[in-house]
């Protein structure tokens, strides 16, 4: 039989594991009667979680930042809510004017600009009449005709204009415009001397006209709407200014023969006699005179890029009066008789040895000016 020891000092250790063994067996009984079972007719409560608030948007604003030249958000920016009003509304919020950014920004159409244009002549209103035609012996002066339309070739009139836009639906500019191509007609009429009018033969007489207006354009989206998405903006226009119409010199050929008034066929007249004139040539001296003027346009406007903008146009011009200075210089070539045969036979006249030359004063030749083009016009604006 073995003999077992037991060390004194593992007895505090046995007796607090005795101790604790029989604590456990007494007091199990009550630790399951001061807790719930846990069966089937227990309800589970959820946990709500807290979850925390997130603060409302805003848009961020963003400004320069002076020295680094970064963006920072700027602290609690100002918004406006609410319609926004169209551009020319009374109507202003927080002290500023807004337009709607999905329109045609009509803000762009203010500021100075200068012009350019050429245009094409689609007609030519007007001619040229002799204002002695009903005075006497007025067929010694050739062109003393009722009336003869200008002659012209192909006319480009060409202008300059400088101005501004006063708002989004006016603009005012000066203008100066040329306008030349025109002349004097090539064929005419001249009296007759007996009431009637024989043709004649032009040459010379350019016509040329500068004018100066104000101008006035008026911008009628407001009233048509837009066209095309807004890239076209009917407009109309009026000016009124002075016009410097200009005619260049000419000469007027009358190759006919005239035979004198009281000289008769088969009568042999003394040597010397005047019996007949012909080959007439008269040199008008053209003239320069001021004329009001005015002109009606309407058209279509377009942007481009680069504040660069296209007008579309029809145009009618008033020039005024051209009038030539009323000087004519008549040379004919004068028949007298050889006192040798009877009128009208060979060898019954001879032309003088020199031309007969007489000065016409105050003698004018006038026509009205006016002009239906059509064109284009480049404006660009600073």
């Amino acid at each position: 039989m073995k003999k077992i020891s037991v060390s004194v000092r593992c007895l505090p250790a046995i007796a607090l594991a005795t101790a604790g063994a029989l604590c456990s067996v007494l007091c199990a009984p009550a630790a399951r009667a001061a807790y719930p079972a846990y069966g089937a007719q227990t309800q589970i409560v959820p946990v709500q979680t807290y979850v925390q608030p997130q603060p409302a948007y805003q848009q961020p604003q963003y400004v320069p930042v002076t020295g680094n030249g970064r963006m920072t958000t700027a602290a609690n920016p100002n918004r406006i809510t609410g319609a926004v009003p169209q551009v020319g509304n009374s109507s202003v919020a927080a002290g500023r004017q807004y337009y709607q950014p999905s329109d045609y920004d009509r803000l762009a159409d203010s500021g100075l600009y200068i012009g350019l244009s050429v245009g094409y002549a689609m007609s030519i209103n007007g001619g040229i009449r002799a204002d002695y035609q009903n005075q006497e012996k007025a067929f010694f002066a050739p062109g003393a005709w009722q009336r003869a339309d200008f002659k012209h070739d192909t006319v480009l009139p060409l202008q300059l204009s400088v101005g501004a836009a006063i708002n989004s639906d006016i603009r005012i500019d000066f203008s100066y415009s040329r306008y030349s191509g025109m002349s004097y007609p090539d064929h005419t009429q001249t009296g007759d001397g007996v009431g009637g009018y024989t043709p004649t033969q032009a040459t010379g007489g350019n016509i040329s006209s500068t004018a100066t207006m104000l101008n006035v354009y008026y911008n009628l989206d407001s009233y048509t709407g837009y066209m095309a998405g807004g890239a076209l903006k009917p407009y109309i226009g009026a000016g009124l200014g002075i016009a410097t119409n200009t005619i260049a010199d000419y000469l007027v050929y009358d190759p006919e023969f005239y035979g004198e008034d009281g000289i008769y066929e088969g009568v042999i007249y003394e040597p010397g006699t005047l019996t007949a004139i012909s080959d007439i040539y008269a040199y008008h001296a053209g003239g320069t005179m001021e004329q009001l003027a005015y002109m009606l346009e309407g058209g279509l406007s377009t942007e481009l890029e680069g504040g660069m903008k296209l007008d579309f146009f029809v145009r009618w011009t008033g020039l005024g009066k051209v009038q030539s200075s009323g000087s004519i210089v008549v040379s004919q070539t004068e028949w007298l008789s050889t006192g040798a045969a009877p009128i009208g036979t060979p060898g019954s006249e001879e032309p003088a040895p020199f031309d007969s030359v007489f000065h016409y004063t105050n003698w004018f030749e006038s026509g009205t000016l006016g002009l239906l083009d059509v064109g284009v016009r480049m404006r660009i604006q600073f």
